[in-house]
């Protein structure tokens, strides 16, 4: 895919940097997109060690970032964020492109 344009936060790359120093073989932290939740479709995050041969690879301050190549296109224009609210802290992805989301942030449509 052409580039998508995914950026990710200061803040996120902070807290990734944070998580990984506990994850002994784990170098990225994964965000997918994947069909179900309340509103259709739904943010995914895991941690991989190695990436995929089509994975976008975001980079800062040390922290990575792994998008494969179908979730680049739902996150095309996102920022990967992390934000400390009243309610507690959380990665949150700023996605121009949806439509509609849930209450939780990690479900959206199209």
């Amino acid at each position: 895919m052409p580039n998508p344009n995914i950026s990710m936060s200061a803040s996120a790359a902070k807290q990734i940097n944070v998580i990984m120093a506990k994850q002994a073989e784990k170098q990225f932290l994964r965000v997918a997109v994947n069909g179900g939740g309340c509103s259709g479709f739904q943010y995914a995050f895991d941690f991989a060690d190695t990436p995929n041969e089509d994975d976008l690879i975001l980079e800062l301050d040390g922290a990575k970032i792994l998008i494969d190549e179908i979730s680049q296109e739902f996150l095309k224009d996102s920022e990967i964020d992390y934000v400390q609210e009243l309610i507690g802290a959380a990665f949150k992805i700023h996605n121009p492109h949806a439509k509609a989301s849930c209450g939780c942030g990690t479900s959206f449509s199209f």
